[in-house]
């Protein structure tokens, strides 16, 4: 008895001084950042109009540019799929732009126009700059994450937005792109399209400048806004092709809120691909159990318009 006692204090003894070796090893330091070729360079006098550029190592200059685009609540940037542009020997850029807080703050009236003049300028920003980095102007997309790809779709949708009269050099630049990639996104600012794609979902406040519920109230009243800013009222035959991707199909997935999903339903999509098609614009849009022929992905899809 007392050496099977012996055996099992030492079993123990042994496991917990393990436990604590374990607990004591210092945790692995996190991977570091991936560091820009540019960082920080400002479009425009803000502090939040500011791209970070990050250049294959590797391919045939110049190169293609992805714009890839972050909040539009709050100040974001980030770049996307790094790994896989480098393997293409395409250009991600990160964009930054004000935000609809930022446009609240000074008493903007349509606070959304913040968002989407800053996703413009820095496409022909990055256009005017082309030569100094090593980019090719001709073949630029624009892409973005949920709320990040409403900035790109507004691009995409809209009709050049260059200004040969302007005095700024960077005003005169075109502003169409080759493609535009939405992943699990909102392209709507119109409250009364979103309820009829996704019933009782409420996104979007403050872009029209007034609450979720007032702008359904008075939406009527706002569509001038809504025909200036919003992605599917600026659809037409010639508008930059589009891919949305969702890993989300039509049903609620587990353990996903009902709210979150809501936001990001793929419902947003087919919604936005019926508009465009009646516009006679080019729409995919991939979610499990309905797949897109001739394209697995949206990277592979601004891969093969970049470099067709």
């Amino acid at each position: 008895m007392l050496t099977c006692t012996l055996i099992v204090l030492l079993a123990f003894s042994t496991g917990a001084a393990s436990a604590v070796e374990k607990a004591a090893a210092p945790a692995k330091p996190a991977p570091p950042e991936p560091v820009p070729t540019h960082a920080n360079a400002s479009y425009g006098p803000h502090p939040h109009q500011l791209i970070d550029i990050y250049l294959p190592k590797k391919g045939d200059a110049p190169f293609p540019a992805l714009l890839w685009f972050g909040g539009i609540w709050k100040a974001a940037k980030h770049p996307a799929n790094l790994g896989f542009f480098e393997s293409q020997g395409i250009a991600v850029i990160a964009v930054e732009t004000r935000t609809m807080e930022d446009a609240t703050a000074v008493k903007e009236k349509e606070p959304i126009s913040y968002v989407q003049s800053d996703a413009v300028r820095a496409v022909q920003f990055v256009r005017h700059n082309a030569a100094k980095w090593n980019l090719d102007p001709r073949r630029i997309a624009v892409g973005g994450g949920s709320q990040g790809a409403q900035p790109a779709l507004f691009v995409g949708c809209s009709r050049d937005h260059a200004d040969p009269a302007s005095g700024d050099p960077v005003e005169r630049e075109s502003s169409l792109v080759t493609c535009v990639a939405a992943y699990r996104c909102q392209p709507t600012i119109d409250p009364m399209r979103m309820q009829e794609w996704v019933p009782g979902v409420k996104w979007g406040a403050p872009a029209l400048g007034c609450s979720f519920e007032e702008s359904l109230k008075r939406r009527d009243e706002l569509l001038p806004i809504l025909k200036k800013w919003s992605p599917d009222y600026l659809l037409h035959k010639d508008a930059a092709p589009m891919f949305f991707e969702n890993e989300w199909g039509l049903a609620l997935p587990k353990d996903i809120t009902q709210a979150n999903y809501d936001v990001h339903s793929p419902r947003w999509a087919l919604g936005f691909q019926k508009l465009a098609r009646a516009a006679g614009a080019v729409c995919f849009v991939k979610f499990p159990d309905h797949p897109v022929e001739g394209h697995s992905d949206i990277w592979k899809f601004i891969a093969e318009k970049l470099r067709p």
